[in-house]
This record gives structure tokens, C-alpha cells and sequence, in this order.
């Protein structure tokens, strides 16, 4: 058992962190949390100094086998030097303080498998197989003069997606990804920046197609994340019974009162944007989606205020490809801009969970839950900006109860 005493503890939903706090936990999960201090005779002790002790952080929205910011690049590489880098990637997160992460593409059965039997260390994982997308649309990595089968691509572990055409056609592909492990179904249901020919406005599968993976997936008692950008499509994708809805930049209010009406959850990935404007032509992206990047970088924040005003729940997400993953953490200070810091930390816990239906597991401080536990120097609900540079706010990292890092000390 491990004690942690003299904490600031926010519990991952309250608007304020309570000083004095206690916290023991007893395996993987935490078995109690006080107020006055708690007797444990056998319990190794730890002083939490004052330090603000969270729950750990939830990226709803990543891709641990983007290895490279060329996805068409990413998808040739030997399968094995994908695994290898997926898992430096992950360990990264985790030593950022993310205990969790749901991948939107690529990641795999067998890559969770590794995991769980300790080969690596990184977030535990939901995951949906492979990313399901049309002929030319966002999964599709070939360019214009691309002529081979796309089941070359859809058969590569470094292969973010897989190319399914016609309403028969997605119902297999949900099924066989469901088969294979998958926790839910991802829609490519927009144009995207990492493809080389679909414009942003594109929209990805008829209305047959989208109600079609959302009846597999109700089936199989899970449900469908899609990505999108426009307005036209967000609107389409509630339409048809799509839950979570990846970016939405370009979303109105109109929209996204619709959404929260039928009980979506958006998950916007603005640093993504950033990072691509910044480094992304230096690495590899092709010039066919440089162009496109500024068309959703600006609607990003409005989009934040839009969700908000609209009653919309938010999810944490990043989406970063290749080297640019370090820049995990400025999705907080980017959405601190727009948004309240204790909403920003919800994003990234209670509203996340909820998104990955793991709200009674994950997400918060409290008896039962897991043992996913950051200590953060600072107040992070006065200043989110904080936890946009853990290599020196975040002091612990705990996961089911093991401990990840610790420099309490320092």
C-alpha cells in the first residue's frame, strides 16, 4: 500500500483542489481518500509536500504508430521498426502524465497485448484497428499516380487506415475490426490535411455508409468515432447517430447544440495544427497538404468558444504524427486560451473517460478507481499552462498503482 499525505487534491470533476488531503492506495485501485489523515501501519508513506496530486491525464485522440508525419512513408516502413518506435512513443506519453489514451488508427490487438505484458511501458489503450475510409478519402495514403491495390497499404501495421467502398463492404470491415480486437469504430467522414487528393470539404461515405457502421457498431455494443471538419459534415454524422466527433473545426453553434442534443462528444486536436504549420513540410508532409492546414488551423479556437457556448462536452485530443508527438502537452495551453483552465482539466479526465466509457474506472480520485495519479508543481487550475511543460511541473507519475516516475524529492 502506498500513502500519499499532505496533498492538494483535485479530484478530476471538483471546480476547486482541497488542500490537506489524503489518499491511500491499496494494489492497482484507491481504496480511500480523507480529508483528516489515514492510519496505515503497513502503508509506505509519501509526502505530497502541498503539491497539487490529480488523476492521470486521458489523449482521446492519438495515433502511436504515426511514426512519421508522411503517412504514406509511415505505411512502407518494416512492421517491426513501427512497433519499436510506437513504443518509445508511448513511454514518452506516459512519462508526460498520461496514464491513458484512446488511438484513433493503426494501433492494434497485438500492440495492446505487448503492453499488458510488460514489454513497454506507455498509457494503457482503446483502441479501433484500423481507421475506415473511401476510395481517395482521408485513409487512403496514395497520391494521384498511385495505381496499387489498396490492400498493400490496409495489411501494414504502419498503415493508419484501410480502404472500404459500399454499404455491405463497411458493415464487414466493422466486423472484421471488431473481430480483431477493436473497442470501437473510427469513420474517415471528411477531407483531411495528412491525405494527398481530398479537399477539407470532401465528405467521406454516403449517409447508407454512416448508418450502416453505426447500426455494426450498436450491435456490438459499442460505438462510432468519426473525423471530421466541416460543418456540413458534423451536422450529417449527428444526422446518422455518429457519437464522437474528432476536430470539428469548422462547426456552428447551431451544430453543435444539435450534438449535444443527441449526446456527442467532441474532441478537438488544435496543436496539431500548430505543430503541422510549424514543422510539418521540414518533416515530410507533402506540399498537397501543407496547402490545406491553414483552412482548419484557423477555426480551431473558435470552434473551442462555439462547443462551449453550445453546451457541447470536449474531450481531450491531439493527433500529433511523427517527431512532432513531443509536442503532446500544448494542447493545455492552447485551449487555456479560450477556455477555463478546471474545463481544460475535465477535457483531459472526467469528460475523457466518459468519451472511452471508462467513467467508473478512470479519470478521477476516488475509492474503486484506478491508481492513475499525477503530482504537478503549481496550481494547475490557476495556470493551465503548467502541464504544457511536465518535464518540469509534473513530479510523479503513478499507473494502476505502480510508480512511473518520482522526483518528490528534487
Amino acid at each position: 500500500m502506498i500513502l500519499f499525505e499532505n496533498a492538494t487534491l483535485w479530484d478530476g470533476a471538483a471546480d476547486h483542489a482541497s488542500p490537506g488531503m489524503s489518499v491511500l492506495v491499496e494494489g492497482a485501485t484507491i481504496r480511500e481518500v480523507s480529508p483528516t489523515p489515514i492510519a496505515s501501519a503497513s502503508a509506505t508513506r509519501v509526502d505530497v509536500g502541498g503539491r497539487t496530486l490529480m488523476p492521470g491525464l486521458i489523449d482521446a485522440h492519438v495515433h502511436v504508430i504515426a511514426t512519421d508525419a508522411n503517412l504514406q512513408r509511415n505505411a512502407m516502413l518494416p512492421d517491426a521498426v513501427i512497433a519499436f518506435r510506437a513504443a518509445r512513443i508511448m513511454r514518452d506519453m506516459l512519462h508526460r502524465g498520461f496514464t491513458t489514451v484512446r488511438d484513433l488508427g493503426g494501433a492494434t490487438f497485438g500492440l495492446r497485448l505487448a503492453w499488458e505484458e510488460g514489454h513497454f511501458e506507455g498509457p494503457r489503450m482503446v483502441i479501433c484497428g484500423k481507421a475506415l475510409g473511401q476510395t481517395g478519402g482521408h485513409s487512403d495514403p496514395r497520391g494521384r499516380f498511385d495505381t496499387r491495390d489498396n490492400g498493400w497499404f490496409e495489411s501494414r501495421l504502419g498503415a493508419l487506415g484501410r480502404i472500404v467502398d459500399g454499404v455491405d463492404a463497411l458493415r464487414r470491415a466493422c466486423r472484421e475490426e471488431i473481430k480483431a480486437g477493436a473497442d470501437y469504430i473510427k469513420l474517415m467522414a471528411n477531407g483531411g490535411v495528412a491525405s494527398p487528393v481530398d479537399p477539407i470539404a470532401f465528405l467521406g461515405f454516403s449517409e447508407a455508409e454512416l448508418r450502416a457502421a453505426v447500426e455494426e457498431a450498436a450491435m456490438a455494443q459499442t460505438y462510432v468515432a468519426a473525423h471530421l471538419y466541416t460543418d456540413e459534415a458534423i451536422a450529417r454524422a449527428v444526422r446518422c447517430g455518429i457519437r464522437s466527433l474528432e476536430h470539428c473545426n469548422l462547426i456552428t453553434e447551431a451544430t453543435a447544440r444539435a450534438a449535444a442534443a443527441a449526446g456527442c462528444i467532441a474532441c478537438p486536436t488544435l496543436v496539431t495544427y500548430e505543430a503541422l504549420a510549424e514543422e510539418g513540410a521540414a518533416l515530410g508532409l507533402g506540399p498537397e497538404s501543407v496547402a490545406k492546414i491553414e483552412t482548419v488551423r484557423k477555426g480551431g479556437l473558435e470552434s473551442l468558444d462555439i462547443m462551449r457556448r453550445a453546451g457541447l462536452t470536449m474531450a481531450f485530443g491531439t493527433d500529433l504524427l511523427g517527431a512532432m508527438h513531443r509536442h503532446q502537452s500544448r494542447e493545455f495551453e492552447i485551449r487555456g486560451r479560450v477556455l477555463p483552465a478546471v474545463e481544460v482539466l475535465r477535457s483531459a479526465t472526467i469528460h475523457a473517460a466518459r468519451l472511452l466509457r471508462m467513467e467508473d474506472r478512470i479519470g478521477r480520485i476516488a475509492p474503486g478507481f484506478l491508481a492513475d495519479l499525477l503530482v504537478v508543481e503549481g496550481d494547475p487550475l490557476s495556470d493551465i499552462s503548467l502541464l504544457a511543460r511536465p518535464e518540469r511541473s509534473v513530479r510523479m507519475v503513478m499507473q494502476g498503482g505502480r510508480m512511473v516516475r518520482e522526483s518528490l524529492a528534487a
